[in-house]
């Protein structure tokens, strides 16, 4: 399971009750609904944040990191928004109206975005290992591996 903003917040309210749900990526959302103190049951989780969002940005996220008890990443891109994960960016982009407070291309959001999401699932519910999600990577120095 994967979101944005809010969407990415329910996938860890998700998982906590569901344990059918297999992986699950947050997109910039706080975690409303914390992650339980016993975890999510060894599963996979991501966070995927705006630059802002990283350790001491996303006040859920520092909380509920430890209670994350899988495989997990806490990744964040520079000069990105809010918005970022969204097609937001790659829309305003080709409309000429770039985003100021987040002057990463809305192209290159696109790109990072699918690329970190699909290596996440590929790894976790196809069993193709990503070395992408290894750590820090030449051909994309706007991210940022965070390990607080």
């Amino acid at each position: 399971m994967a979101g944005h903003s809010i969407g990415g917040a329910s996938a860890v309210a998700a998982m906590a009750i569901d344990p059918r749900i297999r992986a699950g990526v947050n997109m910039d959302g706080g975690l409303h609904t914390p992650v339980p103190e016993d975890g999510l049951g060894g599963r996979p989780f991501m966070l995927l944040g705006a630059q802002d969002s990283g350790p001491g940005g996303m006040k859920s996220w520092d909380r509920d990191w430890s209670k994350l008890d899988g495989w997990k990443r806490w990744i964040t891109f520079a000069d990105s928004g809010h918005f970022t994960f969204t097609d937001f960016p790659a829309i305003g982009q080709q409309l000429g109206l770039p985003d100021q407070g987040a002057p990463l291309p809305g192209a290159r959001s696109v790109e990072l975005t699918r690329r970190y999401v699909a290596a996440f699932f590929d790894q976790h519910l196809r069993g193709s290992p990503r070395p992408l999600l290894d750590g820090p990577s030449a051909d994309a120095p706007e991210v940022r591996f965070h390990t607080p």
